[in-house]
């Protein structure tokens, strides 16, 4: 059984700031875990708009907090975000996440993430063992 805190997590190296301060995420499982998957709570701060597209990973979202949009760049369809809200990156969506107020999310994405990973210039994360 694997028990953690998020607040003790946010303390070591599993919470994760971007380069350009937009948003953190606090990496609880990682690949090492052994779960098949890696859970993640992401903070996106308020104001913040940020692209993504992960070529290598599925990834579901449910927002606890905050209040967004994401907008997918593949046909443009805008979708609000609130509590309660759940997206999934079914087909490896390119997408445009924006926090009206600060979002509060968990992640689950597949394969897990190592927790060493960076968005690339697509703003993907790359396989790494």
């Amino acid at each position: 059984m694997i028990v953690r805190n998020l607040d003790e997590c946010e303390k070591t190296e599993r919470r994760v700031v971007s380069p350009d301060g937009k948003w953190q995420s606090v990496r609880m499982l990682l690949k090492g875990d052994e779960m098949g998957y890696s859970f993640h709570i992401t903070t996106i701060f308020a104001g913040e708009e940020c692209q993504f597209h992960y070529q290598n990973h599925f990834e579901s979202v449910f927002c606890m907090e905050g209040e967004g949009e994401i907008e997918s760049r593949e046909d443009g369809k805008v979708y609000p975000i609130k509590p309660g809200t759940l997206y999934n990156l079914n087909l490896h969506d390119r997408h445009t996440l924006r926090a009206f107020k600060e979002l509060k999310l968990a992640c689950v994405f597949n394969p897990p993430v190592t927790g060493k990973e960076v968005h690339n210039k697509e703003g993907a994360y790359e396989l790494v063992d």
